[in-house]
């Protein structure tokens, strides 16, 4: 009995901006940087932002116990948002939830984001948990193939994976081009997917999992102190794009040896959206086309890189179009920190 995708469900902070928006907000006059916003396929993201300083005109500055504060308060709201959304899809209750995973990266919880929202919506006691933390913007397929496992050793019982990442609580603002990058990609949002094996399946499979991790690109990505600002910031190296796109062919073809299945097989791609030139990069080294990849273009535009969940995102989308039939075979492909790429084989 192959675990199986039983209800998806997403969350955004209520506010909005465009690019142009965040630009005036912070009065970023560098013509470099503002090229960068500009030019990255994100017309706008939900972002939880400081208000604006009376004396300065721009956002208040926060500190880095302000922001894992904020990480905290708004992980929670937006991690009970996405599983009572998914419990109403299934017409079951809270106390129907015997597994749940959480994955984050934007902020440090310990207990960890599991143990919050288990006492904030009340769920039972006996409820088992796990955290997957740290390892970014791929950390949505990790904490779903443990989600898988859990749901395939106990069959009938509800599993649920919540992806949460505040990507707000983890900028600074230097005016420096390392930071321009990070700024203007990412946006704050959750999503939710309930599993659980045995029954009627309500939908896809979850078939396998292929993993490939870059030893040799493991900086490329990642969290460092930043000693003149006392917080963490984010750095992405330039030739991010190039390295996923170099080893996409491989785990791709690790994840369908000895399925009998060729790429041409795979009729719906749900990638991570990790930027433009990710999603390119992705795109031509798996022959694919722009339509196979509209969904993970679309969560871009309209929400920047949400991080962990946002192959969830485009998931959600997919399902919206009403298109998918019987049959047919699907692959999730994250990417992130590491540096790493995970994917999946579900079929429907």
């Amino acid at each position: 009995m192959s675990p199986t995708i039983a209800a998806v469900a997403t969350a955004a902070p209520p506010n909005s901006y465009t690019q142009e928006e965040i630009l005036d907000r912070y009065t970023i006059t560098d013509e470099r940087i503002r090229s960068v916003f500009r030019n990255g396929g994100i017309e706008r993201r939900h972002l939880v932002l400081p208000p604006v300083d009376p004396g300065t005109g721009r956002p208040a500055g926060e500190s880095q116990g302000e922001l894992l504060a904020k990480h905290r308060r708004t992980a929670i709201e937006l991690g009970i948002d996405v599983v009572d959304s998914c419990l109403k899809q299934l017409r079951v209750s809270r106390e129907d939830i015997a597994y749940l995973g959480c994955v984050t990266s934007t902020g440090f919880l310990t207990p960890g984001l599991s143990a919050w929202i288990i006492r904030e919506m009340g769920l039972p006691s006996g409820c088992a948990r796990a955290d997957v933390v740290g390892m970014g913007c791929h950390g949505g397929l990790n904490g779903l193939t443990a989600v898988a496992g859990w749901a395939a050793l106990h069959p009938g019982r509800l599993a649920l994976l919540v992806c949460v990442e505040v990507c707000s609580a983890a900028y600074v603002f230097d005016g420096t081009m390392r930071t321009a990058v990070v700024n203007s990609l990412f946006g704050d949002g959750a999503a939710a997917v309930a599993v659980r094996a045995g029954g009627e399946p309500s939908g896809p499979a979850l078939l396998r999992f292929a993993s490939c991790v870059i030893p040799e690109a493991i900086e490329a990505m990642r969290y460092d102190w930043d000693d003149d600002h006392g917080k963490f910031s984010f750095y992405l190296d330039r030739d991010i794009p190039y390295v996923v796109g170099a080893h996409a062919e491989e785990v791709v073809g690790r994840l369908l040896a000895g399925t009998g299945l060729r790429r041409g097989d795979i009729a719906h791609w749900l990638v991570h959206s990790g930027g433009r030139k990710v999603i390119d990069a992705v795109r031509v080294n798996l022959g694919l086309t722009r339509h196979d990849l509209r969904h993970t273009s679309g969560v871009l535009r309209d929400y920047g890189n949400v991080s962990s969940g946002s192959f969830l995102f485009s998931y959600e989308r997919l399902l919206a179009d009403g298109v998918v039939r019987s049959g047919e075979y699907g692959v999730l492909m994250t990417m992130g920190p590491g540096s790493t790429i995970e994917t999946a084989l579900i079929q429907w």
